[in-house]
């Protein structure tokens, strides 16, 4: 066995035993909670900032950006209508719990339904570390092609919701939606999926609905 092995699997198990210490603190809080991945450029602020406009009124909303430099995504979930807190991970490809403990002190999690952690965009890092949130959501998009599903199937496999972004964009992209559907029903047989753009509007409601039901049902 290689050396490296035994100190990744060591890591793994403390981030998931903090993994689990932040699952007791957000429930105790009565808060709902997912962690949105994506590639850089997928879409998750902007799905952010919709999701957040659309529930103003409806749900509380915190949000925590994890990034490797800058505020910006965090400022615009701020200015969508949400307490945001902003991660700066210096470098790392993904956030850990060690981050996501850190952060949710600075969050008021009593007064929030939903907490919606934005993670660093990657396809591959954070697909291995648990957070303690309750469910995993990745945001694929149709600039990025079909075959994600097929080149990242860790990622598509560790998700209990899958955002299809940029519909609008289908009659200009060479995207087989079929195909890639089935790519992740392979992986992830049942997972819920919603197509959706985030710049005209069109399929949020769906996204929206979803969401809502999850948080009701804590």
């Amino acid at each position: 066995m290689p050396k490296n092995v035994p100190v990744v699997e060591k890591i793994l198990s403390a981030n998931d035993q903090l993994a689990r210490e932040n699952r007791l603190a957000i429930d105790a809080a009565g808060v709902f909670s997912i962690n949105v991945m994506a590639s850089p450029g997928a879409g998750k602020t902007s799905l952010i900032e919709q999701t957040v406009r659309a529930l103003t009124g409806k749900l509380r909303v915190g949000m925590i950006n994890g990034d490797i430099a800058t505020s910006l995504d965090a400022d615009r979930a701020a200015a969508a209508g949400a307490a945001a807190v902003q991660i700066n991970t210096g470098g790392d490809c993904h956030l850990d719990a060690v981050m996501l403990h850190d952060a949710l002190p600075r969050l008021d999690l009593r007064s929030l339904d939903l907490l919606i952690v934005e993670n660093v965009g990657n396809l591959v890092c954070p697909a291995s570390f648990a957070l303690g949130t309750h469910k995993n959501v990745l945001v694929a998009s149709i600039p990025e092609g079909d075959d994600k599903p097929y080149k990242y199937p860790g990622m598509y496999r560790g998700v209990e919701a899958v955002v299809i972004n940029k519909i609008d964009l289908l009659p200009y992209v060479t995207f087989r939606m079929d195909y890639f559907r089935q790519g992740i029903e392979v992986l992830n047989p049942g997972v819920a999926q919603f197509a959706l753009s985030c710049s005209t509007g069109e399929g949020l409601g769906g996204w929206l609905d979803w969401l809502t039901a999850q948080v009701r049902k804590r």
